[in-house]
């Protein structure tokens, strides 16, 4: 299993745009990405402003098709005015997990 951990930072008062935005990426995953295993996303209670996302994909294969996607590249060019700094992304296979 493949996973990819993105941490954003966005500026005040993009904490709701952004939330709306990775939320249409995590329906989209749901809906037609079947090898997308799981889109998590998370916000900080005590940090609105900090996010992040936990994916997990059945291959190579499937992350690209995920990332290549027509919502990705929407969501990049909406969020990229909303960012705090640099997406923050972690590449990794899943050694454990609790299923």
């Amino acid at each position: 299993m493949l996973t990819i951990t993105a941490i954003i930072r966005v500026k005040t008062g993009c904490e709701q745009p952004m939330r709306d935005a990775l939320l249409v990426v995590a329906d989209n995953a749901r809906l037609n990405e079947p090898d997308t295993i799981g889109f998590f996303v998370s916000q900080d209670p005590n940090d609105p402003c900090l996010f992040t996302t936990y994916e997990r994909f059945t291959d190579q294969a499937a992350m690209d098709r995920h990332n290549g996607s027509e919502t990705v590249a929407k969501f990049y060019g909406i969020a990229g005015a909303m960012l705090n700094g640099e997406v923050v992304l972690v590449k990794a296979v899943e050694v454990s997990s609790k299923g």
